[in-house]
């Protein structure tokens, strides 16, 4: 997809929801090989890239109904797999290391299957075009997903309104980014030319003292700070080609074969997708549909017989089941190799009818971690988009997340729309009581309306030694909750309309939060991604929200302001 085919025929996309086979497999084959190089990319060429792609088509075969803006479907599907790839990196980095900053996470590439260089090696690189590769390494996560969307940009493979539907924001905010992420470009190949120049800078070979020789944020930070301040190596900066002359020209890697692969199992998957619909409620309805769909991509085998597409499919023992579906579907005649033209519409969730009850009068209470394997409706639609950072203290709040690492740090939001917090308990730190975050000075309603992230804190980690849990383990101990405290899961999700202040309120045991504004589609991806067979995500999230004020409000908030956040009340009624 190059050139002038950078816009999707609007046509297509219509006809892919309304149910025509042909042209889903269409978008998919026209976008396989720009997703595989944007996670590529991404990801330093991890083992995770295909897993990225697969679960992408994945979704866009399940949500390709949920598109608004057919001529945006580009953006809409570069949405899903950047919100992957963020979701890979951020699991990645809590197994490994849970207390360590953000800035600090090293992402663990594959030494064997590094894209960048086998970009260079592919593409014959050379010059600044091979600088600009190598520079890749260099960026922190965030940026070489900007990178991957801006690359694909300048190459006129998407449109600029592509990159705002992508990544999820106003024209205004993608420009800031990307003016951002190519400061950091510019730098990190400043640093590839200053390390490879022969003789090397002596004043730079000392600042590179214990260096281990692998790119990473932290030492570009520290090397750029030698470049500033040093007149021989900033002299790297004036030479420099802009990025836009550099990456233009520069062709996308082809498939490999294993994508290519998945890329037919989801085609196949997409237009036998009916046929299997009618099989499971005929079965019994207990396979939910998202597990369906990778199950028949997993399974499906299919032939073509007179034009006719036959399938079979395996349901294997230990095939997770799904929560019994909220909507009853009448089971209907079995279904024939004569495929529908339409598949039938997804049963919507029901919201469960609930006595009349006032606003504040419902809290979280101790409950129990659900089933792994029981997979959760989805979120009812509320009012999202206008939430925003009203005001912070004592932190580095950044557009995409506000790291609270310290006892007193807070932030304010202002708006509609969803948060979520992402929780680490530095339990190598120091472990105790843990003094859970307030929310203060609220107007207007919170809910607390989801759990996810693959996990509670309290689950054991697999593959590590017994006790290990996201709270502990034993031999530093674990951090313990006050009773009658809400147990967290690794992401917390709340819903705003009004006003906020969140303060962290560390005492006792040591914990990290990062704060994200997310959209409930965002959450419910993640909640409904299924347990993996490695235990990543561990299991299924919890869905809250039924779509009322009866939805419950967070524990430790109030409409007051006290002067010490800490002493607000566990069990809150803001009636």
């Amino acid at each position: 997809m190059r050139g002038s085919e950078a816009i999707v025929p609007v046509e297509r996309v219509v006809a892919a929801q309304r149910g025509d086979r042909a042209a889903l497999q269409h978008l998919i084959a026209d976008h396989l090989t720009m997703l595989y190089n944007v996670a590529g990319r991404a990801l330093s060429g991890h083992a995770d890239v295909d897993d990225v792609v697969q679960e992408t088509l994945l979704r866009v075969v399940e949500n390709i109904s949920s598109v608004r803006d057919p001529a945006r479907f580009s953006g809409w599907i570069l949405a899903i797999v950047q919100r992957q790839i963020a979701e890979r990196i951020r699991r990645r980095q809590a197994t490994t290391n849970r207390t360590r900053p953000l800035d600090d996470a090293r992402e663990l590439a594959d030494p064997g299957a590094d894209f960048a260089e086998t970009t260079i090696l592919r593409l014959g690189l050379s010059g600044q075009r091979r600088q600009v590769v190598e520079a890749v390494r260099w960026l922190d996560p965030d940026d070489r997903i900007l990178l991957s969307l801006w690359w694909l940009e300048v190459a006129g493979t998407i449109t600029r309104a592509d990159l705002v539907t992508a990544l999820a924001t106003t024209p205004g905010h993608a420009a800031v980014r990307v003016k951002r992420m190519r400061d950091q470009l510019e730098l990190s190949r400043c640093i590839v030319d200053a390390l490879g120049a022969d003789p090397r800078c002596p004043q730079l070979a000392d600042a590179a003292q214990g260096w281990d020789g692998r790119p990473s944020p932290v030492w570009r930070k520290r090397l750029g700070r030698h470049l500033r301040g040093c007149g021989a190596c900033s002299a790297y900066g004036r030479r420099l080609a802009p990025p836009e002359a550099l990456l233009a020209g520069l062709a996308m890697l082809p498939l490999p074969p294993s994508l290519a692969a998945a890329a037919t199992h989801t085609a196949i998957a997409a237009a036998t997708a009916p046929l299997v619909a009618g099989a499971a409620t005929q079965a019994g309805g207990w396979l939910g549909a998202s597990a369906l769909t990778k199950a028949v991509a997993a399974t499906v085998g299919a032939a073509v017989i007179s034009g006719a597409a036959v399938a079979a499919v395996h349901y294997g023992s230990d095939a997770p089941r799904a929560a019994p579906p909220r909507a009853v579907v009448t089971a209907s005649a079995k279904p024939t190799a004569s495929l529908p033209s339409r598949p039938p519409a997804a049963p919507s969730p029901t919201v469960t009818s609930t006595p009349a009850v006032r606003y504040g009068s419902v809290v979280d209470a101790v409950d129990k971690a659900p089933p792994k394997n029981r997979q959760p409706s989805r979120l009812p639609a509320r009012p999202e988009g206008t939430l925003t950072v009203a005001a912070a203290g004592d932190n580095d709040p950044r557009p995409d997340v506000v790291s609270m690492i310290r006892r007193g740090q807070w932030v304010t939001y202002r708006g509609r729309g969803y948060l979520r917090i992402e929780w680490a308990v530095a339990y190598t730190q120091r472990v105790g009581v843990v003094t859970m975050p307030s929310w203060t000075g609220l107007t207007g309603k919170i809910f607390h309306v989801a759990s996810g992230g693959g996990e509670r804190l309290d689950d054991q980690i697999p593959g590590a030694a017994a006790g290990t849990t996201g709270m502990g383990d034993p031999t530093h101990g674990h951090a313990e909750l006050p009773g009658g405290a809400q147990q967290m899961w690794h992401f917390e999700y709340y819903y705003l309309d009004g006003q906020v202040t969140l303060t962290a309120n560390e005492r006792g045991a040591d914990y990290n939060i990062y704060l994200h504004i997310v959209t409930r589609a965002s959450i419910n991806a993640d909640i409904r991604t299924a347990p993996g067979p490695d235990g990543n995500p561990i299991r299924y999230g919890l869905t809250r929200d039924n779509g009322t004020d009866a939805c419950p409000v967070p524990q430790y908030v109030t409409r007051a302001t006290p002067a010490d956040p800490a002493t607000v009340a566990q069990q809150s009624r803001l009636r």
